[in-house]
């Protein structure tokens, strides 16, 4: 399988240029889809399509940059709130990107599937995400009909809101998808795949290889869920850590502008009475001359101030609070001048500094008029004696709608941003550590340790994955790269040796056989001949397809280079027998068939010295099988077991063939050689009697390369003055 793919990827600058055009056409189309839904006035956004097309031909992290620096936009210059639904923009890109990838939008019943979570996300998600930041009914795009279907009364209204806000979503999603498909279709594939952007960090790879990636699985956890995973955790970590920060200094910061909204509001309060009239306010009430004056500045003072809930005057005693001035509100009647109230049990610590006079510090109450932020500021009189107390109410639950509002902007924010650097760390990630490492995984798995040639290639794989991280994985890429080669140079050394060994053993057999031969004045160069035959008779049967399950290229390796060794027994039999010149004697020939089972028995001792896992055992059986079997015939009739058939060894059966034949044309002390002719007539006629009929056959269909081997040793024999 071939891994890496030979043509070159873009340059850094290309693919940055290219995704950045990518982005900047994206928020602009999402851009201006809002502002026609803007000045048209329709119950519509149209603000997602530039993220759903970045999201199918870029991939997650283009669409999710898009999906979040849109509505920063839309944030600054139109609408402050936007910001806080990025992260549905953000969720609508990752479901993009990731149904881009299983063909969703190539399929119209996916196409439709599509679209349903399109309008999830937007509406049934939307809505909870208005509630948590507005509370219900502030959608103003869906208001009419959320009116309508609540009207209708079959539905209460928090699933009226969200029954309207799904379907105008989904009328949105519909039209946007539809636009969507109409520029995927105008735009050519070639230049779609162009802003699909892999940031390779080794050479590109083929889509097999990838698809060969997705088939692999890991024995327990990958390295990318623990990556993903790890990301995931410190990224959490850290945002609930900032979150938690922010909304504690967001609730301290609004506390204490909150304070100061009170101490100031307080202050004008108490400027506005003039101490040396409480105690008259308190015996005449609302008759007392100028009391109106005063209230009228006190309601002015409290309109002008945004958030005051209450103003009022009390003069502290000890039997209560006593009213001087209690403003009216639209939920609350104000009580009346010389009124006593109670002291709330929330007072018990200030009551002593209060009936001192003295000022306190602003007080955070949950009692009979609810959780407020109160600011007591003293009135004096013209001696400076305090004589009451002017105090303003702020509303805390006005702050915790302001808080849980701001909480849920930061969660919103968030998400968005976690998804943006969980995809933008996992992208870094997949091409500078998952990628490389699995293609040198799949680079070594796909190639055998033990042949020179896949080492070879293994090595020449390994080069053209150009790894170039320039972190520690390219350093074990490095290694692996020396580690192969390595090997590759260890095995071309050790195949040199064995070359060497093989010549060697070669040699050493052809000495041997020579010697033996020497000893015999009658065979010539019978042993070269007769391996060279042999070589000839095997690869006739192969080219044939005869016994071909048998023939692998170790048989017939094994068997050309110990055929020298198939009379080694006559080193046993005596020089008066085997150089006889005449017909040998029933006795005589007695002890020349011994030859057969010596031999056997000189290679056995030579077998038993060797380990049993040595390759050269096998090597040598064949020789043992030469030497004992060569004079045995198809029919039986041979010697020394007299076995038939393909009981007798192959080896043997080829070895038959090329002895006989050689023995007939070979010039003896005794005898003149045969003409070629007539010898290969005589193989003919002991086919399927002495000779296995499919290897004699073989050696007749070889006829002219037996001739050639035949003709050139009785040239050089008779160059030498020897006999054939």
């Amino acid at each position: 399988m071939q891994i890496v793919r030979e043509k070159p990827g873009r340059s850094l600058k290309e693919k940055l240029t290219v995704s950045l055009a990518l982005v900047v056409i994206g928020v602009a189309v999402n851009l201006i889809g809002a502002s026609i839904t803007g000045l048209l006035g329709a119950p519509l956004y149209l603000d997602s399509i530039g993220t759903i097309f970045a999201s199918i031909v870029g991939g997650y992290l283009p669409g999710i940059i898009i999906g979040l620096i849109s509505p920063a936009i839309t944030s600054i210059t139109t609408d402050p709130s936007a910001l806080s639904y990025g992260m549905l923009h953000v969720f609508i890109a990752v479901f993009s990107a990731w149904a881009s990838e299983r063909g969703w939008f190539k399929k119209p019943s996916n196409i439709a599937l599509a679209v349903l979570v399109y309008a999830v996300i937007g509406g049934v998600l939307g809505t909870f995400l208005t509630m948590f930041l507005y509370g219900f009914g502030m959608e103003d795009t869906s208001a009419g009909l959320v009116g309508i279907i609540y009207g209708m009364g079959f539905l209460g209204k928090m699933g009226s809101e969200l029954l309207g806000d799904f379907i105008i979503d989904l009328g949105d999603k519909i039209i946007s998808v539809a636009v969507v498909l109409l520029i995927l279709r105008l735009v050519p594939e070639e230049i779609q795949k162009q802003f699909h952007i892999h940031m390779w960090q080794q050479a590109p790879l083929t889509n097999e290889a990838r698809m060969e990636f997705r088939k692999s699985h890991s024995r327990k956890a990958s390295l990318k869920s623990k990556i993903t995973m790890a990301l995931t955790l410190s990224a959490l970590l850290i945002a609930v850590s900032a979150i938690t920060i922010s909304y504690v200094l967001y609730r301290d910061v609004t506390i204490e502008t909150q304070k100061e909204l009170g101490t100031g509001v307080a202050k004008l309060a108490a400027a506005a009475v003039n101490g040396d009239d409480v105690d008259r306010y308190l015996a005449e009430g609302k008759a007392a001359g100028g009391y109106a004056i005063v209230e009228n500045r006190l309601n002015t003072i409290r309109n002008s101030a945004n958030g005051i809930e209450y103003i009022y005057v009390y003069q502290i005693k000890e039997d209560g609070c006593h009213v001087v001035f209690d403003l009216d509100t639209e939920e609350l009647e104000g009580a009346s001048p010389g009124e006593v109230i109670a002291f709330d049990e929330s007072f018990a610590p200030y009551i002593p500094s209060l009936l001192a006079g003295e000022p306190i510090e602003p007080m955070i109450t949950d009692d009979t008029y609810g959780w407020l932020l109160t600011v007591y500021e003293p009135i004096r009189d013209h001696e400076g004696n305090t004589v009451a107390y002017a105090a303003t109410d702020i509303s805390m639950e006005s702050l915790r709608e302001s808080m849980h509002a701001f909480l849920t902007q930061q969660i919103s924010l968030f998400m968005g941003i976690f998804i943006l650097i969980l995809a933008a760390g996992l992208y870094m990630i997949e091409y500078g550590m998952i990628l490389p490492v699995n293609t040198m995984s799949l680079a070594a798995n796909g190639e055998e340790r033990d042949s020179e040639t896949s080492l070879r290639h293994l090595v020449e794989t390994f080069k053209k994955l150009d790894v170039h991280t320039g972190d520690e994985i390219e350093n074990l890429y490095l290694s692996f790269c020396e580690m192969t080669a390595d090997n590759l140079r260890a095995v071309e050394d050790i195949k040199e040796k064995n070359r060497t060994i093989s010549r060697m053993q070669s040699a050493l057999i052809v000495v041997l056989a020579d010697m033996v031969e020497s000893r015999d004045e009658n065979t010539g160069d019978h042993v070269k001949k007769t391996a060279e035959y042999t070589r000839i008779i095997m690869n006739e049967m192969k080219k044939e397809g005869i016994y071909e399950d048998a023939l692998t290229e170790k048989f017939m390796d094994d068997v050309y280079h110990s055929a020298p060794l198939h009379d080694i027994g006559k080193i046993g039999v005596s020089d008066a027998v085997l150089n006889k010149p005449g017909k040998l004697t029933d006795e005589e020939f007695a002890k020349m068939k011994l030859h057969t089972t010596i031999g056997a028995q000189i290679i056995d001792q030579v077998i038993d010295t060797m380990p049993d896992s040595d390759g050269g055992s096998d090597y040598l059986k064949e020789a043992k099988n030469l030497a004992l079997y060569h004079h045995e015939k198809w029919n039986g009739a041979g010697y020394p077991t007299g076995i038939s058939g393909e009981d007798i060894p192959l080896s043997a059966r080829i070895m038959a063939v090329a002895d006989v034949f050689d023995a007939l044309v070979s010039k003896r002390s005794y005898k003149e050689g045969f003409p070629f002719e007539k010898a290969m007539d005589i193989i003919r006629e002991s086919s399927g009697s002495h000779f296995d009929p499919r290897v004699a056959q073989a050696f007749l269909n070889a006829g002219d390369e037996v001739r050639k081997v035949s003709e050139m040793y009785d040239r050089r024999n008779e160059k030498d003055g020897k006999s054939s």
